[in-house]
């Protein structure tokens, strides 16, 4: 469903930046960011209107409902059923709930000193991301001393999923350098 990597990256780089060489953080935003406390309250209503509509949750939560966004998230979501064998195991209605538990927890929680972050940190995210609004993208980039950022159009929180190719591309340079 989603991850809290980019909460735990940035606490890591923050805490202990000896462990850290290059920072790549997409669909997150800052502790305390606008909007990120609704996270939990979106995923609960788009899960349940996917169930109602017989689509998958991800449609909802990560892909943006233009004709356009839907036309770039059929790969992405076509892409998700190749792998047949060996597939992890999905997430337990526990954990799911834990980490919605989290997100609301890092939308309320006080902003964070960012500005001690000096790696390379590479920020991603699609210009129409409901869960993680793409202004917490633009904060978190001005806040990071050392940070590139690229907004995917047309793209919800699973930018980075329906612009793959470019995504990589653009991982990889930043990874190069």
């Amino acid at each position: 469903m989603e991850s809290t990597g980019g909460m735990i990256a940035q606490v890591i780089a923050r805490d202990e930046p000896q462990l850290v060489r290059k920072l790549i953080l997409t669909g997150t935003g800052p502790a305390g960011g606008e909007g990120l406390k609704n996270v939990s309250r979106l995923s609960r209503l788009d899960t349940v209107r996917a169930l109602f509509t017989l689509h998958d949750p991800k449609q909802f939560l990560f892909i943006t409902r233009t004709a356009g966004g839907r036309r770039a998230g059929e790969p992405f979501l076509a892409r998700l059923k190749e792998r047949t064998h060996d597939r992890g195991k999905a997430i337990s209605r526990t954990s799911y709930f834990a980490q919605l538990k989290a997100f609301h927890r890092w939308g309320l929680a006080q902003p964070r000193d960012l500005s001690v972050i000096h790696q390379p940190v590479l920020v991603a995210n699609g210009e129409s991301d409901r869960m993680v609004p793409r202004k917490n993208s633009f904060e978190l980039a001005r806040r990071l001393p050392n940070a590139d950022l690229v907004v995917y159009p047309d793209a919800g929180h699973g930018g980075v999923f329906q612009f793959h190719e470019q995504f990589v591309a653009e991982a990889l340079d930043f990874l190069g350098r």
